[in-house]
């Protein structure tokens, strides 16, 4: 394709995200500075050629999917951040805020908030982790606290109550069953059928330690989910450019966010609903990036909104706010380990 067809389809798609309107020849005039009749020819062109269609016959014409992704992979430059725009967006989320929870929380909800779309935030997916610890600790008369360590970071514990006495012979057993039989083990090969058949291993002990055994299992399933939050579902549902219908669905099934979004990739994502059948919401775009704590992928922040979306404006916000979270969660995590440090000296 010739550099005008480019610069043709390029204003196409930037007149049509700014109106929501078919684009007709003159008014990309003042984008290419070339005549009517060549614009009309060279739309025709992008028509044939399955970039544009024309809804109707008297009508300017519209970006199709091939369109869009052609402009966010070769066209689009992105409008750079001034540092008043950056104040203002470190300002959205709380200085005092210190839990990992709440730093990606309220930068879901800044991103909600400004690109009016449901924004998403998603834990790190757990098949590069195993669970790393596993313990069963007496606190009082038959009450005991469960405790699993993850290699990722992540740690579950809950008290427990029994009905009965347990001998330390039992406590022993259960023990050294839990470490030889989950400590190393991946989240990811963690299955119902896998606890069934451990539950089934332990024979008679099962009978007694059945409280703590089911503690620790729904335990391991909570590691082995992948953590999603969704702000902004609203904004969705008043979007003109969807199907109501869709918008619901997707409400109902806002976990499958995990299957659109690609691990391998690095930096800014961009994924259209005609690109994967997981994707409900019909006429819409994802945009995800990647952030980190203290150098390891912990998740991934993003949007999800219409096919037109000004992808010029609202992927700056994605980049910084994905690096806004990646230096709070190393720093929180330093400044945790200062105060272990601290600690331990006195």
């Amino acid at each position: 394709m010739d550099d005008r067809k480019l610069r043709i389809l390029a204003a196409v798609v930037d007149e049509y995200i700014l109106t929501g309107e078919p684009v007709g020849s003159k008014a990309i005039m003042k984008y290419v500075g070339t005549s009517s009749a060549t614009i009309r020819n060279e739309m025709a062109e992008l028509e044939k050629q399955g970039y544009l269609e024309q809804p109707h016959t008297s009508a300017g014409r519209v970006p199709t999917y091939n369109g869009y992704r052609l402009y966010v992979d070769q066209l689009l430059k992105t409008n750079p951040l001034s540092s008043e725009e950056k104040q203002l967006l470190d300002e959205m989320i709380p200085k005092d805020e210190y839990s990992e929870e709440g730093i990606v929380k309220s930068a879901s909800n800044a991103l909600a908030e400004l690109t009016q779309t449901a924004a998403f935030v998603s834990s790190e997916s757990p098949k590069f982790s195993v669970i790393s610890k596993v313990e069963v600790i007496p606190t009082g008369k038959r009450l005991y606290v469960l405790l699993l360590i993850a290699s990722n970071g992540k740690i579950k514990n809950r008290t427990c109550r029994v009905e009965i006495d347990l001998t330390q012979e039992q406590l022993d057993y259960l023990s050294n069953f839990l470490r030889d039989n989950l400590e190393g083990v991946p989240l990811d090969l963690l299955s119902d059928e896998m606890l069934e058949k451990l539950e089934t291993a332990m024979g008679t002990y099962l009978l007694t330690l059945s409280p703590l055994v089911r503690g620790i299992f729904d335990m391991t399933r909570e590691l082995s989910n992948r953590d999603i939050d969704v702000s902004g579902v609203g904004n969705l549902l008043q979007c003109a450019d969807f199907d109501r219908n869709d918008v619901i669905s997707f409400i109902d099934h806002r976990n499958d966010i995990h299957k659109l979004i690609d691990d391998s990739f690095s930096g800014i994502h961009v994924l259209f609903s005609e690109e994967d059948e997981d994707f409900v919401i019909g006429n819409s775009s994802l945009i995800s990036s990647e952030f980190t704590k203290n150098g390891r992928v912990a998740g991934h922040l993003g949007l999800i909104g219409p096919m037109r979306i000004d992808y010029r404006k609202v992927i700056p916000y994605v980049e910084y706010f994905a690096g806004k979270i990646s230096e709070m969660l190393s720093l929180s995590d330093d400044e945790t380990a200062d105060e272990q440090d601290d600690d331990q000296n006195d």
